[in-house]
């Protein structure tokens, strides 16, 4: 589904602010994959989903989606099946529209109605709209007509997520989408997270600063440094490995200690 084909990008090249934040990048992903991302800040995780989202184009190597060169494809284009998550629950929605209209916005962008204007969204979206939103369980079905601003951290990282897959994404990216939210509530967003990526059996990679969660969710795990990756583990390596094993495999890897002290924290 994915293939990142040795990808580089240096910010601010030729000055005093030269940063390499990719360097020779290359990942395969096959359909239905879901991968979780461990590394340390500046690490390039954050990078790779802006090079794949098409935030910037890399200036070296390939990015393939389900058999597409989408290497300089416009960001705007991509979003109609790349659904993009961020830590900051602030992002992704408009907070001065009603959640309605945040919703129909995500569904025009992605559907075959793209070019139609939100005012021409017929009742039989609307029962589509307050039927997924039932499914969060959050009582938001009852609050179309409310400004998502009014929303709190955790619904609206949960109505955003809900908007990233209401028309099945090709790819799901997931940059620490719990991380600003307490514990309880990052929890329940985490819930309605694995729901929805079995039940569509979305290709996800899934940034997460919690160890535990890197090993637990998911099928694989690959830990980043430096702009690569340093260790890629699966299967049954992947399942019998402790949280101690994968900080042994990221320092043999990367040959250093992950020094991320959210990371190792959460250990």
């Amino acid at each position: 589904m994915l293939t990142i084909d040795n990808i580089s990008k240096t910010f601010n090249p030729g000055t005093v602010n030269e940063k390499k934040a990719l360097s020779n990048l290359s990942l395969h992903l096959d359909e239905g994959e879901f991968v979780t991302i461990v590394g340390s800040n500046g690490a390039g995780k954050s990078t790779m989903f802006n090079a794949i989202v098409g935030t910037f184009f890399c200036d070296e190597g390939n990015i393939y989606l389900d058999n597409e060169n989408i290497t300089f494809k416009k960001d705007h284009l991509r979003s109609r099946y790349i659904g993009h998550l961020f830590q900051d629950p602030l992002k992704g929605t408009a907070p001065n529209m009603t959640i309605e209209e945040n919703m129909a916005l995500a569904y025009l962008r992605a559907s075959a109605g793209f070019g139609k204007m939100i005012s021409r969204v017929n009742s039989k979206d609307r029962a589509k709209f307050r039927e997924k939103l039932s499914e969060l369980g959050m009582g938001l079905e009852d609050r179309m007509k409310q400004p998502v601003g009014l929303l709190s951290g955790g619904q609206r990282q949960a109505l955003t997520l809900l908007m990233a897959t209401f028309v099945t994404p090709k790819l799901l990216l997931l940059d620490e989408h719990t991380a600003a939210l307490d514990p309880a509530t990052a929890e329940i967003v985490l819930d309605i997270t694995k729901k929805i990526v079995k039940e569509q059996n979305i290709t996800c990679l899934m940034v997460t600063h919690n160890m535990n969660q890197a090993l637990s969710l998911g099928s694989r795990t690959i830990m980043m440094d430096n702009g690569n990756i340093v260790f890629d583990v699966s299967g049954e390596k992947r399942s019998s490995m402790t949280v101690d094993d994968l900080l042994e495999a990221f320092k043999s890897g990367a040959g250093k200690e992950l020094d991320n002290d959210r990371i190792l924290m959460s250990t």
